[in-house]
């Protein structure tokens, strides 16, 4: 583990806005965005990781960036003023993070040691607990993720909101559900600030392009070969991912709290149809699949209290499909 210090970043004034960012300053919270922080991000240099600093940086914070040593960062490396190298579960490493910072965005998560079940626990769990206390009095905000639903209730007739008991079905969704626990009891027995953000299926442009959700379909559908995918899943933009949980920062509503980051439901042939249309391609399509969920989120608290709506819709997944196939997918 080592650190390396970058020039702070250079002063923003005056840059040209996204579209998206001017739209959620009309919706900012109150509280939100009062003074600027030193973030402390794992995972930063990964897909939603990036998304975090870029917004981080964009809204005046500066980051401290954990990354492995094998980590891609040229993407990010003139937004973060200082990288720590090395992972989480790793005590010195996240003592070089620590140091100097106000909030902690824990997003990283080793998915090789999901091969290795003891592994995964000492790792992700246990390296995250005990991040967790080392964090002190510093606001923790988990990168957790809806996968702490499985099972889900008639009682809440279809529309899951923040208080349905998490149920996981996998043990992604069981890690999730044990650290937002552990969350919950430091904030009841210290007084610490948490805040955990639930994503379901992220798209958006990944930094290796080729892992963007839907890239693999426009190469196959390119190809002229039929799409019999089945099912579909639930999906939000990885700029609103990263723009719900730099919201939390610095925010009084965000702690202690959860947020279940929903937009829209799509079947797998929904994003094929829209693909073969922009290419001009004619195949076979498996439309089979129920067109709509059984349960969706009520998102409203991550209006009302982050100032981020989930209402980009299908429109949203059809723009990404157009940036995929202008980047050359």
């Amino acid at each position: 583990m080592f650190t390396e210090n970058l020039p702070e970043p250079a002063c923003r004034e005056g840059r040209i806005q996204p579209l998206f960012s001017i739209r959620f300053q009309a919706f900012q919270a109150p509280g939100a965005y009062n003074s600027f922080m030193q973030i402390a991000i794992t995972g930063s240099s990964g897909f939603i990781g990036a998304a975090l600093v870029r917004r981080a940086v964009e809204q005046g914070h500066q980051v401290v960036a954990l990354v492995r040593e094998s980590s891609q960062r040229d993407h990010i490396e003139d937004l973060v003023s200082r990288f720590v190298v090395g992972t989480h579960d790793e005590p010195s490493a996240r003592a070089a993070l620590l140091e100097g910072t106000d909030v902690v965005v824990h997003n990283s998560f080793d998915w090789t040691a999901m091969k290795d079940f003891s592994r995964h626990v000492q790792g992700n769990l246990v390296g995250s607990l005990d991040f967790l206390k080392e964090a002190g009095d510093r606001h923790f905000i988990y990168m957790s993720s809806i996968a702490v639903h499985h099972f889900m209730h008639d009682r809440w007739d279809g529309v899951i909101d923040e208080s349905h008991p998490g149920r996981p079905g996998n043990d992604y969704g069981a890690l999730k559900a044990a650290i937002e626990a552990h969350m919950w009891s430091a904030n009841a027995s210290t007084g610490q600030p948490v805040t955990a953000i639930r994503p379901c299926g992220v798209y958006g442009i990944d930094p290796r392009r080729n892992r963007s959700i839907g890239w693999p379909f426009v190469e196959r559908i390119r190809r002229g070969e039929a799409f019999e995918r089945k099912g579909g899943g639930k999906f939000v933009h990885v700029d609103d991912v990263a723009a719900a949980t730099i919201a939390a920062v610095d925010n009084p509503a965000a702690s202690p709290a959860v947020y279940n980051l929903v937009d829209c439901y799509a079947r797998w042939s929904d994003w094929a149809h829209v693909i073969a249309d922009r290419l001009d391609v004619e195949i076979e399509i498996d439309d089979s699949s129920p067109p709509a969920p059984r349960n969706m989120f009520d998102t409203s608290a991550t209006q009302t209290e982050l100032g981020v709506p989930m209402n980009r819709g299908f429109d949203g997944i059809s723009r990404h499909i157009d940036d995929m196939i202008a980047l050359g997918a």
